[in-house]
């Protein structure tokens, strides 16, 4: 038995058969699509090849507003947004119902202005209602000038009505990726002025931060050579790495304030206590002296009593200046700079300094809690209180672990993590050797901005040039990605970070 041949279709039908299966190709399509700006020219074209229009619009319904907007019309460069109710779109948004007009300048519901300011002229308009998956009109679509001259038929309200309801989903779709987005970068803004409120003399560097990281991350782009010369970065993994170097420092918010923003080696309560007691010894200098002179005369005599006064007031001048060289000292200790050879052995030979107290007590002049302190080599910083600010790290990773990331941005909390750790294995919270490429820009970002920042009280700003020799020791030592750090210095990052943040 032999099969008999497929027999040819009409063209008309060909033809619709052909039109339904781009509908279905471009639902496909148009479902993949989140970018809202790339969504729309997508069913703006299609809607065109499929009514075989000379141009189409699109309009997206507003309900907060009752107002249609296009961000996108086919003739037109701006944004439109008019009236639910008003004009030919507006009526089809209001009522739900086709309006296909074979002759638009005999139909008042026509408005001949744009095609006055344009210079375009309407001949025929379709226009139908965009319908969500709920029977809602979401927006409508308008077809504007049949190609062949005649009128929209039928047939092409039914194709257009068709694409309109996968246009509907996709648009939706788009729009509530765009909230999400919206949500996460409002979540991310309000992270970071709960970090800057913390710590305000660090205000902007998080930002900071993640302009240089974005930046680097671009400039690997042009890379041909090397170990990184394959790397690239959609702009998904770009807003990835961006929202993991504004939240790498989120965890100060689990530091204790006093040590997060402790500027010198003494707490401020501290040196006042520690002021108080030199105030106290001052005035034990000056009693001592007063019972001198009182024994000095009773020894002497009254006759004597101008050269007594004389010798006391100097003896007591040079024990006043004496003790006030002492607390200069102290005050240049407690700032965070590298004391001179000698200068911690002579704090511990003034923890023997006593005075008396109000009630004749001799009292240590300088504590020891406050000798260790002001003994610290580098920094305000004690051991304990920089284990507790590197506890930062930790608390950073368990808050953005809390998170229920998107997909595409699951590996935040993995990025900010590492972003302290160093390739030698010196760094810290883990210690690890194995650190992500993304955390390894952060952290000559994160270094560099540290160095150059000049909002910060415990610290000057480092010169741009001397910054960059900190990071090449640094990166020749190890530590840092050589050559990652090779691009941060040739693309000129800081330069271009600070340019595109104007721009």
């Amino acid at each position: 038995m032999h099969s008999q041949p497929a027999q040819p279709q009409p063209p008309d039908l060909s033809r619709r058969l052909a039109k339904l299966t781009s509908i279905l190709d471009v639902a496909k399509a148009m479902s993949a699509e989140r970018d809202l700006d790339l969504l729309l020219p997508l069913i703006l074209f299609e809607a065109t090849k499929v009514v075989e229009a000379d141009r189409c619009s699109l309009f997206i319904l507003d309900r907060e507003r009752n107002e249609l907007w296009s961000k996108v019309a086919q003739g037109s460069k701006s944004e439109i947004r008019l009236p639910v109710g008003s004009g030919i779109s507006g009526q089809v948004a209001q009522t739900g119902a086709v309006i296909n007009i074979p002759d638009a300048y005999s139909d008042p519901r026509f408005n001949r202005s744009f095609d006055v300011s344009s210079g375009y002229q309407t001949k025929t308009i379709l226009c139908v209602p965009m319908r969500d998956a709920n029977g809602e009109v979401t927006g409508v679509i308008q077809a504007l000038n049949k190609l062949d001259g005649g009128s929209f038929n039928a047939e092409d309200e039914e194709l257009l009505l068709a694409l309109g309801a996968q246009a509907a989903g996709a648009i939706e779709n788009a729009l509530l990726h765009e909230e999400i987005n919206r949500l996460f970068e409002g979540f991310v803004s309000a992270s970071v002025v709960a970090i800057e409120a913390r710590d305000p003399t660090t205000a902007g560097h998080s930002g900071r931060v993640a302009d240089l990281t974005v930046t680097l991350a671009q400039a690997l782009e042009h890379l041909s050579t090397g170990p990184h010369a394959n790397l690239r970065f959609s702009p998904v993994e770009l807003q990835e790495l961006r929202y993991a170097s504004l939240l790498h420092d989120f965890g100060k918010v689990g530091v204790r304030e006093p040590v997060l923003v402790k500027a010198e080696k003494l707490y401020p309560h501290e040196l006042e206590g520690l002021r108080a007691r030199f105030q106290l010894a001052r005035k034990d200098l000056q009693l001592q002296s007063y019972r001198r002179r009182l024994e000095a005369v009773k020894v002497r005599g009254d006759k004597h009593l101008a050269e007594i006064e004389a010798e006391e007031q100097e003896r007591l001048t040079n024990e006043v200046k004496q003790l006030d060289e002492v607390f200069d000292f102290i005050l240049t200790c407690n700032r965070p700079t590298v004391l001179a050879q000698g200068g911690f052995e002579r704090l511990h030979e003034l923890g023997k300094l006593r005075f008396d107290d109000a009630d004749g007590k001799a009292q240590a002049l300088l504590l020891p809690r406050e000798i260790q302190s002001l003994s610290i080599t580098r920094g305000t910083l004690s051991a304990e209180e920089r284990r507790e600010i590197e506890s930062h790290v930790e608390h950073t990773y368990r808050f953005l672990t809390q998170i229920p990331w998107t997909r595409t941005l699951r590996r935040v909390p993995e990025i900010a993590y590492a972003h302290h750790e160093k390739l030698d294995g010196t760094g810290y919270p883990r210690a690890e050797k194995a650190i992500p490429v993304q955390s390894r820009m952060m952290s000559i970002s994160d270094i560099y901005d540290a160095l150059t920042a000049s909002d910060r009280p415990y610290k000057k700003a480092v010169p741009h040039t001397l910054a960059l020799d900190i990071l090449k020791r640094e990166a020749d030592s190890g530590q840092l990605d050589k050559d990652l750090f090779t691009v941060f210095v040739e693309a000129e990052i800081p330069r271009r970070a600070l340019h595109e943040k104007k721009a």
